[in-house]
């Protein structure tokens, strides 16, 4: 199959000023998109080029030799689900239920975001940050370096921000503390945490 950049679920503007038009447009239009057509042209005429994307991801995840399509496939989910971690309705407090689970998980939701930012903040390079579930739903924050992915630990990802620079750098330079805070902030979409958990325990 031929892998095709997938659309954004917003307006490229939507999310102002919180995040700008103009990341956006760099970000998806040509960070991702680079990871698309480079995924299309690494995989071509193999036999990787007849698996869904996860698969790919599962099957080059340890094989130094296929590091290359990992990377790109890799990059190309992490992307679009960080894409679905947006919102422009986002930030502000989560649901009574997902507030609750949170709580058991972490202490607070403000304790939450406190571990979650440190997380993306101490991440060094380039990277992810996550909250996670594992198949009992356990909640977690993991972050993780270049592309990888939860998809090759056996856990759920649930939400992720992406700390690479290309991320933030128009919006704010060199201030991923201050990008992070915004991400909980003004635009993290708490329904689309609450959608995975569901997907989790439907899958127990």
């Amino acid at each position: 199959m031929t892998f095709t950049l997938p659309p954004l679920p917003f307006e490229p503007a939507a999310l102002e000023p919180h995040m700008s038009a103009r990341t956006i447009e760099f970000h998806h239009g040509k960070h991702h998109q680079a990871y698309v057509t480079n995924l299309n042209a690494l995989i071509k005429e193999t036999p990787l080029a007849k698996e869904p994307l996860e698969e790919i991801i599962r099957q080059t995840a340890k094989d130094d030799s296929k590091a290359g399509v990992f990377n790109n496939a890799a990059q190309v989910a992490n992307h679009t689900f960080f894409w679905q971690s947006l919102s422009a309705q986002g930030g502000g407090e989560p649901p009574a239920a997902l507030a609750e689970k949170l709580t058991t998980a972490f202490g607070s939701v403000e304790s939450f975001k406190e571990q979650f930012k440190q997380a993306g903040v101490s991440q060094f390079g380039s990277g992810w940050v996550w909250l996670v579930a594992d198949d009992a739903g356990t909640l977690t924050i993991i972050k993780t370096g270049n592309a990888m992915t939860p998809l090759t630990m056996g856990l759920t990802p649930l939400v992720t921000c992406d700390v690479w620079e290309h991320a933030y750098y128009l919006d704010f330079q060199n201030r991923r503390p201050d990008f992070l805070q915004t991400f909980l902030d003004h635009l993290i979409n708490w329904a689309f945490i609450a959608e995975n958990i569901k997907q989790v325990k439907a899958g127990a």
